[in-house]
C-alpha cells in the first residue's frame, strides 16, 4: 500500500469553510467514487493556517495512476477544479510507503480494519 498526502494552502481571502463547502457539494463524492480509500481529510488548527490536508490509500503506484486518470476524465471533476483552483495559493503532494511495522488498512478503510504488518 502507498499513501498520498496532499496539502492545500488557501489564499487569505478564502476561508477553509469556503473551500470545504465547495468540496462537500461538488468534489467529495467524485473523489470517493474514483479514488476509493480516503484515509483522512483535515484542517490545520495550529501551524500553517488556512490549510487543508488529506490522505488517500492505494494498492500501488499503478493503482493510484489509474484512479487519478479515471477522476481526471470526469467532466464534473474538471468543472470542480475550475472553481477551486483560484482558491489555492499552494499545493504540495507526497507519496509515502509504510514501514514494516506500520499499521495498514485491509481493503476499504473503516475504523476496525487495520492490522500491524
Amino acid at each position: 500500500m502507498i499513501v498520498e498526502l496532499r496539502e492545500y494552502t488557501l489564499h487569505p481571502e478564502h476561508t477553509v469553510q469556503d473551500y470545504l463547502s465547495l468540496y462537500e457539494r461538488d468534489g467529495l463524492e467524485l473523489q470517493r467514487a474514483a479514488l476509493g480509500t480516503m484515509l483522512g481529510y483535515y484542517v490545520v488548527e495550529i501551524g500553517q493556517l488556512n490549510q487543508i490536508v488529506h490522505m488517500w490509500g492505494y494498492e500501488s503506484f499503478d493503482d493510484r495512476a489509474a484512479r487519478r486518470r479515471e477522476l481526471a476524465a470526469k467532466p464534473q471533476w474538471r468543472a470542480f477544479l475550475r472553481q477551486v483552483r483560484p482558491m489555492l495559493a499552494n499545493m504540495s503532494n507526497r507519496i509515502m510507503l509504510p514501514t514494516s511495522f506500520s499499521p495498514v488498512p485491509l481493503g476499504p478503510v473503516s475504523s476496525n480494519n487495520y492490522e500491524r504488518r
